[in-house]
């Protein structure tokens, strides 16, 4: 039973028999505080006084009137504060908490959505423009995808190295296919030699490092948000969940118990009694505040620095593009890649083999493209903007939680009869003290020593994850992958906005044009391995369309891979 559902309960039955009930002084029967503390507390009514008595064996509730309180209802009484106090804090913190938790929920179903619709992006591009391989790279597309997830909800991996895993891979498919078609081996250490010899070759160019330059700058990120939120809730698990001192639970029970003890059942602390008191058993709490405060505020800013190629979506949506790129740039090079293999490698056996068909279900394409239309009010980063804004509103939440466990809860309005501990007065007269631990020195009802090193176990996690966040800024110091031990060259120069280098942007960006270029000169149900053949056949219909392309502003990119792919068949 809730502190609300308690209080409201206790009112009903009390109403008309302790209404008038303002002082101890009159107290002839302890049948109310019997019943109370049967409803309250449960158990039999036995061995509890009918009429106040001496209360000689009280260790808290002291008092020289008579008293309807024995010292096993004292003990039951003092339980019974600690668990108010806790269920206060919890009601207390449940908005901000499920704040925290859907929002971190949230993230992570639209994570692996962006990381399911990125797969299939990168799927059909094989299907519809490279089928002849496209089933030889299911294995590599789902591996590389699976170690994305991994690293964004917290796994012991490396992007640098699963990047360069996936380009590795795809290299043997594209020279097997594009480069030197119908090649194969009796055995897979040729193929494995060129894998291997992937990264002496680049047929890929810079390509690669752009990658790792843009998972580096989106991936972390995201993954330091995620598990922040999950260290959000973990501190609020934690207060909600306290040992209270030895101290702390006995100015509990005289604050809100004793009263009873001498028959003042409806009674409520004053309110300067209630802050001393919750701020004596909250003072470990308040500590957290600075440290809560800026938390909630490096949160901010790394969302605020999260856009363009800082922009998960934005990336993951858009590898796709990267590996046509990648794949085209190799077979522009073909011969000059193919004889850099054969000194490395050796000449392969040729033995023609049909290619197996693609085995991607094609129906999925719409369905991705309707999921990941960027409506402005479905973005992540708008979603994760609204967020930051109710997280705002918390900022202070710990440094002002006694205030608002007395003021809204336990404490007596101004200007009313409240319980000073003692007895029913009109005002509260001792000194107020403030938050925190150093305040509580001079403390007149609850003396503090010491720390909580379940607390301070806490904000020492708090420290850690404020300086993880903060060192996660646009600078292309800390947001490139430069992991001990790493390989794969120099950084990536970086920089918080969008350039071609980098090739972000969203609908109508450079990359959406060179793409739908690429798709407009090649249609989607033509095998890449015939391109050979056509330009062998029709090279003024390439030529028408290289300066169709010139007339209606194409990207010089996309205008010089058609015009080099002209000049394929003269290589060949």
């Amino acid at each position: 039973m809730d502190a609300r559902t308690w209080r409201l309960g206790l009112r009903g039955l009390l109403l008309l028999a302790l209404l008038g009930s303002s002082r101890s002084e009159g107290v002839e029967t302890c049948e109310e505080v019997r019943k109370l503390f049967h409803w309250r507390l449960g158990g039999a009514g036995k061995g509890l006084p009918d009429s106040p008595r001496a209360g000689a064996d009280l260790q808290v509730c002291i008092s020289k009137k008579p008293t309807c309180c024995t010292r096993r209802m004292e003990e039951r009484y003092q339980v019974a504060a600690r668990q108010d106090l806790q269920q206060l804090l919890q009601t207390s913190s449940s908005a901000l908490k499920s704040l925290i938790s859907r929002n971190a929920a949230a993230l992570q179903e639209t994570l692996e959505t962006l990381i399911r619709q990125a797969e299939n992006y990168t799927s059909i591009l094989f299907c519809n423009t490279y089928r002849n391989m496209a089933l030889e790279a299911v294995a590599s597309i789902q591996e590389f995808f699976t170690d994305v997830g991994l690293y964004l909800f917290g796994a012991d991996v490396n992007p640098e190295e699963f990047v360069n895993r996936f380009f590795d891979s795809l290299f043997p498919l594209v020279y097997n296919h594009l480069i030197n078609p119908g090649v194969t081996d009796s055995s897979l250490q040729y193929s494995e030699c060129i894998r291997m010899a992937r990264r002496d070759v680049s047929p890929f160019g810079n390509i690669p490092k752009r990658v790792m330059g843009q998972m580096g700058r989106s991936l972390l990120p995201s993954r330091t948000f995620l598990q922040s939120l999950n260290l959000g809730i973990e501190v609020i698990n934690t207060t909600d969940h306290l040992q209270f001192s030895k101290e702390c639970g006995r100015g509990l029970l005289k604050m809100q118990y004793c009263s009873h003890c001498q028959g003042l059942t409806l009674s409520k602390p004053c309110k300067g009694y209630c802050l001393n008191i919750a701020r004596a058993c909250l003072a470990h709490v308040a500590e957290l505040n600075s440290h809560w405060h800026a938390y909630i505020r490096s949160l901010e800013e790394l969302s605020d620095a999260m856009h363009g190629t800082y922009d998960i979506e934005h990336v993951l949506l858009n590898f796709h593009l990267h590996v046509n790129d990648a794949v085209l740039q190799a077979h522009l090079n073909g011969p000059k890649l193919a004889e850099q293999v054969n000194k490395i490698c050796g000449h392969p056996v040729r033995m023609p083999t049909p290619s197996p068909p693609c085995s991607f279900d094609l129906s999925k394409e719409k369905h991705g493209m309707k999921i990941s239309a960027r409506n402005g009010e479905e973005t992540l980063a708008t979603r994760r903007k609204e967020f930051i804004n109710s997280l705002r509103m918390y900022r202070s939440f710990y440094g002002g939680l006694a205030d608002q466990l007395c003021i809204n809860e336990l404490a007596a309005a101004d200007g009313q009869l409240c319980w000073n501990g003692d007895d029913v007065v009109k005002s509260y007269t001792q000194p107020v003290v403030g938050n925190g631990i150093k305040a509580q020195s001079g403390n007149p009802e609850v003396k503090i020593k010491g720390t909580d090193p379940v607390i301070n176990q806490i904000i020492d996690k708090l420290k850690h994850v404020i300086q993880l966040l903060q060192g996660i800024s646009p600078k292309p110091s800390r947001w490139e992958l430069l992991q001990p031990g790493s390989g794969g060259g120099g950084p990536e120069p970086a920089s918080g906005d969008c350039d071609d280098e980098d090739g972000c942007g969203g609908s109508g960006s450079g990359e959406a044009r060179k793409t739908l270029k690429v798709t407009k000169w090649m249609p989607d149900d033509m095998n890449f391995s015939d391109v050979k053949q056509i330009h062998r056949t029709d090279h003024r219909s390439t030529l028408d369309t290289t300066e169709a392309g010139s007339a209606s502003g194409a990207e010089p990119m996309t205008l010089a891979l058609i015009g080099l792919l002209t000049l394929l068949p003269k290589l060949w």
